[in-house]
């Protein structure tokens, strides 16, 4: 292991994570509810360190609560729906989670178990996606996709449907119609910013295309360079949002995860040392730090970012045989243009 965080302090990162853990087995946010994505990457996190109990009650908490859409509810609280809407990037996660889960584990029974819940949860993604191949952000409790796409969300999209076909070759069950997706949304998130909601204060539309694996090479050079000065504060991460003098453990473990991603090791070993200020005595991390008025802001430790931190360590340490997964998101980028993205060399989907 690294010297920057050892094998015990991994581990002991991975049980506070393992101690908010409710008895359905769901992973909530500090205000108490629960959401697939930030429960997905906290099991991710837990299963670098072993944890596999909490684990496996993890994944059973998100069979028992998808619906028949394919969906997860917005926010659940103590197992009921407290908001409706699905969000497709909340369910195009699961396929990250249950890739990496094989990836560690090798338990080729636990993945075909979960993949009904795979195959239902990228399906109802990829019937969000417009004809030009972005993916609207949710479809609301009436049955109506919203009106338009997020980037970030987009970005983790993308991988998830990578996430997705890997696992689908990997069981005996090809996916061509996820590959055809992931195609059209990697092109539109390295070349359309049009296409989404403007997010661009905040630091995860940055660099959520590096990290989903949508844009890579020099691209990513350029796109790193552009805006690094805007978010990154020496000695102590990064910034959630430009505007705000706040630095967020979550959002800095990302940008490592996209610099190891890039083979920015050093930048990404840099990062990762400045963000530990937020690391508390029991393993836990804290959210944010303001740092004009030096106070732990929000006031809160959570699950999230500890899961973040875990993630990082593993990338940058490779424990794990899951050590690449954000790393290797980027391995199948075609930017190839669809039929209805406005590029003069577009391609038809038939």
């Amino acid at each position: 292991m690294s010297d920057l965080m050892g094998r015990d302090q991994v581990v002991q990162t991975a049980r506070s994570i393992a101690a908010v853990q409710q008895s359905d087995g769901g992973i909530p946010w500090p205000e108490g509810h629960v959401d697939a994505w930030n429960h997905v990457e906290c099991l991710m996190a837990m299963s670098v360190a072993g944890l596999t109990g909490p684990v496996r009650r993890g994944y059973d908490w998100l069979v028992r609560t998808q619906r028949a859409d394919g969906s997860w509810p917005m926010k659940l609280v103590g197992g009921e729906a407290v908001e409706h809407g699905g969000e497709s990037n909340h369910a195009a996660y699961v396929a990250v989670g249950v890739w990496h889960e094989l990836l560690v584990t090798g338990d080729e029974d636990f993945a075909r178990g979960m993949w009904p819940v795979v195959r239902s949860a990228l399906d109802f993604v990829v019937g969000l996606q417009t004809v030009r191949g972005e993916i609207a952000w949710e479809r609301a409790a009436d049955g109506k996709p919203a009106a338009y796409a997020l980037l970030t969300g987009c970005a983790s999209i993308y991988q998830g449907l990578r996430s997705g076909v890997l696992l689908g070759e990997r069981l005996g069950d090809p996916q061509p119609d996820w590959e055809l997706a992931a195609d059209d949304l990697g092109h539109v998130l390295a070349a359309h910013p049009e296409a989404f909601a403007d997010k661009s204060r905040f630091s995860m539309d940055w660099y959520y295309p590096i990290l989903g694996g949508a844009v890579r090479g020099p691209a990513a050079q350029a796109r790193l360079a552009e805006e690094w000065e805007t978010f990154v504060e020496p000695g102590l991460g990064i910034r959630c949002v430009s505007d705000q003098p706040w630095v967020t453990g979550a959002e800095s473990c990302e940008l490592v995860l996209a610099l190891d991603a890039m083979g920015e090791r050093d930048r990404a070993l840099k990062l990762f040392a400045d963000m530990q200020h937020l690391r508390h005595e029991d393993g836990s991390y804290w959210t944010g730090w303001q740092f004009v008025n030096e106070k732990w802001f929000p006031h809160e430790r959570s699950a999230y970012t500890a899961a973040a931190v875990v993630l990082a360590a593993d990338a940058l340490t490779g424990h794990t045989a899951a050590a690449g997964v954000f790393r290797d998101a980027g391995a199948y980028v075609t930017d190839r243009p669809t039929a209805a993205c406005g590029c003069s060399h577009a391609r038809s989907r038939t």
